[in-house]
């Protein structure tokens, strides 16, 4: 299992950590030579004190191979947050520490880092973004302003044979959480569907992994099996009606092909289609938990969000 090294890759999501509570106490910053502005803080006993940097921190090179545990966050110039560890991956990152090649970047700022220590790290967008991301700076955050802040809080040092055995761990307890999470919301979602069909008086039926599909026109065809190539017409809106996604827009009016039951589309896909003949046309009400999740799909499909979609099976191959 690969550690995991690309929290360097901004992701939208929300969420607090507890150690922004540590910014409140001093406002200021100080600086690197390379010009990293930060506030680092240590625990004692529980609480957190303002700890100073030395001016070369010779300590990093006994650290560099093993791999460090951290809690992160991303923020705007405006504070709005734009990636945390604790909500979007509900474990810490694992970063390998390595000799520094450049400065004035998220590995510099990592680095001022010893276990248990906390830090509040402010950048320039254009030089993070040139220096550790390496690719433009997105729009959306020009607008928010020139700055970005990181939140960290290391967690844990540990060699990579040791972080091997606790990232396998922490997914292991991240899957029964997200297992435990999927079985309560299957039956919050259960009810919004019933109550959806009951007020649009739609003749559904139920397959037993919690889609609701109703046959608007019988195909004559037989219906696909798991690995064969089918071909789909659809539509995708929200309970609400509000459309996000069709075949009419993203593929010029064509049906989609994909081969069923291999993971390419969501599962309640990959579980609906199989559940109609070849010519069939259909609706598909579809539990978040078989969609999207708690995660959503951008802007247009929010967290835990029930999808319909109207579907055609033009052909099976």
């Amino acid at each position: 299992m690969r550690l995991n090294s690309t929290f360097l890759y901004l992701a939208l999501a929300a969420g607090t950590l507890s150690l922004a509570s540590c910014e409140k106490g001093n406002k200021g910053f100080d600086k690197t030579k390379s010009g990293i502005e930060y506030q680092l803080f240590s625990s004692e006993g529980g609480k957190y004190s303002r700890k100073e940097v030395a001016a070369t921190d010779t300590a990093y090179k006994s650290r560099i191979g093993k791999v460090l545990a951290l809690n992160v966050e991303y923020r705007t110039a405006k504070d709005s947050v734009l990636f945390s560890s604790r909500k979007q991956q509900g474990t810490p990152v694992m970063v390998p520490l390595q000799e520094l090649t450049t400065k004035g970047g998220l590995e510099d700022a990592i680095s001022l880092l010893q276990p248990g220590d906390s830090g509040v790290f402010r950048f320039n967008l254009d030089t993070i973004f040139a220096k550790s991301f390496r690719v433009p700076v997105p729009p959306f955050m020009k607008k928010a302003g020139n700055v970005m802040t990181v939140y960290a809080k290391a967690t844990k040092l540990m060699t990579r044979d040791e972080a091997m055995v606790e990232q396998q761990k922490m997914m292991a307890v991240q899957q029964q959480k997200m297992m435990a999470y999927a079985e309560q919301q299957l039956k919050k979602d259960d009810v919004v569907l019933q109550d959806y069909i009951k007020k649009n008086n739609l003749k559904a039926q139920k397959d037993a992994s919690g889609i609701y599909y109703v046959v608007a026109q019988q195909g004559t065809g037989a219906k696909p099996k798991s690995g064969q190539t089918v071909s789909v017409q659809y539509k995708g809106t929200l309970l609400d009606g509000k459309e996000f996604d069709s075949s009419a827009k993203s593929n010029g009016g064509k049906p989609i092909e994909f081969p069923l039951g291999v993971g390419q589309v969501i599962p309640g896909w990959d579980k609906g289609i199989a559940l109609l003949n070849k010519g069939t046309k259909a609706t598909l009400l579809i539990p978040s938990t078989l969609a999207y999740g708690q995660r959503g799909a951008g802007a247009d499909i929010p967290a835990d969000a029930p999808l319909r979609f109207d579907v055609e099976l033009v052909d099976v191959k």
